[in-house]
């Protein structure tokens, strides 16, 4: 224990604090076998499973293209976002699979997977995704319904007599 103290302590004085902080901080890229990043995405009820590897710039979610999935070009352009921050659009093929919630809340939560996919593959590119805020995960639901009360804080039609 003393000889990594003292490892520690010299290399401190002789390279500056801020190198051993560095050091501490530097990350690895996380990939499996085929040289995929896969991270968890979620948003209101939505979860989304990602996948991402080099590619064309092909997103399929739930074995569909991206143009059938999602519709709307709102929803497409949510999950443009964090290439376009990251400048790293059409360099990354997408697979993701999302159960549960609203189409909006899907598209929140393949978002939120694509980020930590990313910062997963390629380190470097977590300082512009965290300044964006894609790798926070937006833990905004909806209130229980509570007895007593028509709905979540809705109270029943009061009547004097």
């Amino acid at each position: 224990m003393s000889d990594q103290i003292n490892t520690l302590e010299e290399l401190s004085a002789v390279a500056g604090v801020e190198a051993v902080a560095e050091d501490i901080i530097a990350r690895d890229p996380v990939r499996d076998e085929l040289g995929r990043s896969y991270a968890t995405g979620k948003r209101k009820d939505a979860v989304a499973r990602v996948w991402i590897k080099p590619g064309s710039g092909k997103v399929t979610v739930n074995g569909r293209e991206i143009k059938v999935y999602f519709a709307r070009p709102v929803l497409q352009m949510i999950l443009r976002q964090p290439f376009q921050v990251s400048g790293t659009e059409d360099q990354f093929d997408v697979y993701a699979t999302v159960k549960g919630g609203g189409l909006s809340g899907q598209a929140g939560a393949v978002k939120h997977g694509i980020s930590k996919a990313l910062q997963l593959y390629d380190p470097s590119l977590r300082g512009a995704l965290k300044a964006a805020g894609f790798l926070t995960r937006d833990s905004r639901v909806v209130e229980r319904k509570k007895y007593g009360k028509a709905k979540a804080r809705k109270s029943f039609q009061f009547s004097k007599r």
